[in-house]
């Protein structure tokens, strides 16, 4: 993990992120970008060429004298910081920048309480997070002295979700964090006997070549209120959920259960691409 990236609006919620990333830059030895997307609508931009590049300009001015005091923090002494100011309208052109900085984790700030539509200026949180192709971590509070030690994951452990168990098992193991899986098991949508769930995990571990593992397998009315009951069970840093990107929220991301998850959740979210 050599390279971070995080949007900003200057906002708290922003500057909580930013610190979380300045933590894992350090732990990581990783250089950290930081992006503010000035999006300025058609109806500000002149119609001249020349009024729309002055408009332009001046905003992208007035955005890194912001940058200067912004970043003028002690956490920050120490990490190679980049700074990307860009005239985006939308939130998933964040993958394109992923891409072109190579950029292995994008953090992000949340308000986390109105719903998932309000998360980070709108719902610009829910678009990074279905369109990302690296890992995005959601971050809501402050937290100063950010550590992984101990990941939850949890998954349906369908074939799908292969590639993001080995994902976060590598994150898991360049942190030298302990790994907890857990099934959700509930009472209506694709319910499981007991002997049916660990055929199914005993499959899953077949194919991602695993043969020393442990799976929780934890009851409850639905997905989302059993991972979020599952987190008060033990003292995790991070709650690590796979997606279905552009495709739509896999299993358990279905409908309003990630709005639950990224809302309630007092712990960070980490979302990997499946």
């Amino acid at each position: 993990m050599k390279h971070i990236l995080v949007p900003v609006d200057f906002s708290k919620h922003s500057a909580y992120a930013l610190e979380v990333a300045a933590g894992i830059a350090r732990q990581q030895k990783a250089d950290i970008t930081v992006i503010h997307m000035i999006g300025i609508s058609e109806a500000v931009i002149a119609e001249e060429e020349f009024l729309e590049y002055e408009e332009a300009k001046y905003f992208m001015g007035l955005a890194k004298q912001r940058f200067k005091s912004f970043l003028d923090k002690p956490y920050l002494k120490g990490i190679v910081i980049h700074k990307i100011v860009q005239n985006y309208k939308v939130f998933s052109e964040l993958n394109h920048v992923a891409k072109e900085q190579n950029i292995d984790l994008i953090v992000m700030g949340s308000h986390g309480s109105t719903g998932f539509n309000e998360i980070f200026i709108g719902s610009n949180a829910e678009k990074v997070v279905r369109t990302s192709e690296v890992p995005v971590l959601i971050i809501k509070q402050q937290n100063s002295d950010f550590r992984i030690k101990n990941i939850l994951f949890g998954c349906s452990f369908t074939e799908d979700m292969v590639l993001p168990y080995r994902k976060v098992k590598s994150m898991a193991q360049k942190f030298s964090a302990k790994l907890k899986l857990v099934y959700i098991n509930t009472p209506f949508e694709d319910f499981l006997s007991t002997p049916e769930a660990e055929k199914r995990i005993a499959d899953f571990m077949s194919k991602a070549q695993e043969t020393n593992y442990k799976v929780e397998i934890y009851n409850d009315y639905t997905v989302e209120n059993g991972l979020l009951n599952f987190t008060k069970t033990e003292k995790f840093d991070l709650l690590a959920l796979p997606t279905h990107g552009r495709k739509g929220l896999a299993h358990f991301l279905l409908g309003s259960i990630g709005e639950d998850i990224a809302n309630h959740a007092k712990l960070p979210v980490m979302t990997l691409k499946i």
